[in-house]
């Protein structure tokens, strides 16, 4: 998503929509300090001559304050429920979108909150309370995980994902067997269905309706809808179409905070222009590592082997592919063979229909791998570490029947 609002603003400015509108945008623009240290970052450097790449931290809130579209469920405060971190290859030439679970159990290092207050140092915490302590908090949480060094981030409300699921005009996803949720109220039936608004909200939110019933499943499933959104996206009637990509700009920047180095409208449309022309072949949405916390069975612990070897991929910034048979547990490849949206039934040539292995992956045919395209010059990660390509068609695997 912000993604989109980088390539909206961009081609907004570029193309010559107005001068009003690429105005109303950027002083839409509300924005945070994440940390003295990111904000001299990108004081000092552009994203374009950061070495070793730039890093970006999107988080979506689950908070209710302000939101106009979201009535159901109660919640106090504001928590991660979606965090995912992207690293932009210093030659632009690959994305990376790293989703760590909410469940996921962290130490969170000393940290400056929003209002400026200093919260200490915690260990054992679950991952999505890092955003009650402030959007540098979570930043904070991510980089010592990794490793690495985060000098933008942004953060999203649940409007701001109807709003710009609304500005795209929808976004066409797979389902690979029925998924019901009545905690979201979310009921599809196999197929493809057109989402957008409240349902497509409901979709990206249902962890009960898909795979195992895990965060680790709606991962998955979240990425379904996104490399569906970034296919679109960049599909010739959306990036040739200004006032489309004004549109969907506008939604989601009324609906985000962005972190001060971010906000900068320079820094806006530079991250767009560097990011338009990669192949989505080579925009990679990925899982960060986990397995079962041995304290706690409804949680998750990074898993040290293959967290590291992600994690050094990012940090020397080299070019990786996805490993065979790394579908996520609540997706799969798609077939032409999958039913038409409101059918009552539909297949794939997927064998999986949800969690099959004690790594979260879920196994496919040989025509059903949801692997990215290996370059001469990439390193394939291990099929344990699971995700898709955004180039890749592939279906929410929901566990209704």
């Amino acid at each position: 998503m912000i993604v989109a609002v980088a390539l909206g603003v961009s081609v907004v400015t570029v193309a010559g929509v107005g001068a009003y509108a690429f105005h109303d945008v950027a002083s839409s623009v509300k924005s945070v300090s994440i940390g003295s240290k990111e904000d001299r970052i990108a004081q000092q450097t552009s994203i374009g001559a950061i070495e070793g790449g730039a890093n970006i931290l999107l988080v979506g809130s689950d908070t209710r304050s302000g939101q106009t579209e979201v009535q159901a469920g109660v919640a106090d405060g504001s928590r991660n429920d979606v965090t995912i971190l992207i690293h932009l290859s210093a030659d632009h030439k690959q994305m990376t979108a790293v989703s760590f679970p909410r469940d996921l159990m962290v130490d969170i290092p000393s940290c400056t909150g929003t209002d400026g207050s200093t919260f200490p140092a915690l260990s054992y915490q679950q991952f999505n309370t890092t955003l009650g302590q402030g959007l540098g908090c979570t930043v904070a949480t991510v980089e010592s995980m990794t490793g690495l060094t985060i000098p933008y981030a942004a953060e999203i409300t649940f409007d701001g994902v109807i709003s710009m699921s609304n500005a795209i005009g929808g976004v066409t996803v797979c389902v690979a067997s029925p998924i019901v949720d009545s905690d979201t109220g979310l009921d599809l039936t196999a197929g493809k269905h057109v989402l957008q608004g409240s349902t497509a909200l409901a979709f990206l939110r249902t962890r009960h309706g898909v795979g195992d019933g895990s965060d680790l499943a709606r991962i998955s499933s979240q990425q379904v809808f996104l490399s569906a959104m970034m296919r679109k996206i960049a599909s010739a009637g959306t990036l040739g179409n200004p006032v489309k990509l004004y549109a969907l700009a506008s939604a989601a920047v009324k609906n985000m905070t962005l972190s001060t180095s971010l906000s900068n409208t320079d820094t806006m449309v530079e991250l767009g222009l560097a990011l338009k022309n990669i192949d989505l072949s080579n925009v990679l949405f990925v899982q960060y590592p986990t397995t079962a916390d041995p304290q706690d069975s409804n949680r998750v612990v990074a898993s040290e082997a293959d967290a590291t070897v992600l994690d050094t991929a990012l940090q020397n910034d080299t070019k990786f592919s996805l490993g065979d048979d790394s579908t996520g547990r609540a997706s799969q490849a798609e077939s032409s063979g999958t039913s038409g949206s409101g059918a009552s039934s539909g297949t794939s040539t997927g064998t999986s229909s949800g969690s099959s292995a004690s790594s979260g992956t879920s196994s496919s045919t040989a025509t059903g791998k949801a692997t990215s395209t290996p370059t001469s010059s990439s390193t394939a990660l291990p099929s344990t570490i699971t995700g898709q390509a955004a180039s890749e068609a592939t279906c929410s695997v929901g566990n209704g029947y």
